[in-house]
């Protein structure tokens, strides 16, 4: 018989001592079970967040002006634009182009964390730079900008939806903007549709809680 039947046992007898004798007695109570060796660690190493990958600084597969942290899974690859003036178009929104996109796909999603730069280093806002770069997206709408951090650096964010002929139904997307010595960086969470969008938030959210500078 285990500890915690000798102890019910032990319990049941008190009580019906006490009922036949006609006075009043207390059962006592189990000790609580001790951990086993271990445990303690176990449980708080399952509760220590898995770390991703750093990028942004020399030597990761993104240089950029800031690093953030992607999460686990998550590939970073360098974009370049090349020639071609097609790509290059693509490749530009507003006052940034993309350099570098954070594949979530090995991760099991379907859809990107993109990082844009570019423009002159203290020609406009992050304000200024994000409302540009989602006018120039003719399918956004019901944009909503809100001031807030990324890592330590002041950041303006906004969330919107997108429409259009691929999509099915509006979709929602979200991006944050930072000033920085080298040009405003505009950080971009789309998804192919809301449910993945949805389920890539806390890579985009661990994005922003880690950003730095990298100069």
């Amino acid at each position: 018989m285990g500890r915690y039947g000798m102890l019910r046992g032990a319990a049941v007898a008190v009580v019906a001592g006490a009922v036949l004798a006609g006075c009043s007695a207390q059962v006592p109570e189990a000790e609580p079970s001790a951990k086993a060796p271990g445990a303690t660690a176990a449980t708080d190493a399952a509760a220590e967040p898995v770390k991703g990958t750093v990028i942004g600084g020399k030597g990761t597969p993104c240089v950029l002006p800031v690093s953030f942290e992607t999460a686990p899974g998550w590939t970073a690859e360098k974009v370049t634009v090349a020639d071609d003036p097609d790509f290059a178009e693509l490749a530009k929104q507003g006052p940034v182009t993309v350099v570098c996109e954070v594949d979530a796909k090995p991760a099991g999603n379907i859809g990107f964390i993109r990082v844009w730069a570019g423009g002159d280093a203290g020609a406009a806002t992050p304000r200024a730079v994000l409302e540009a770069f989602v006018r120039a997206d003719k399918n956004a709408s019901k944009a909503v900008y809100a001031q807030t951090k990324a890592g330590a650096l002041p950041a303006t964010e906004v969330t919107y939806t997108v429409s259009g002929e691929f999509t099915d139904g509006p979709k929602p997307e979200r991006a944050f903007a930072v000033a920085t010595p080298a040009g405003p960086v505009v950080v971009h969470l789309g998804g192919l549709d809301a449910e993945e969008h949805k389920a890539m938030l806390p890579a985009y959210e661990r994005a922003k809680r880690t950003v730095a500078l990298t100069g």
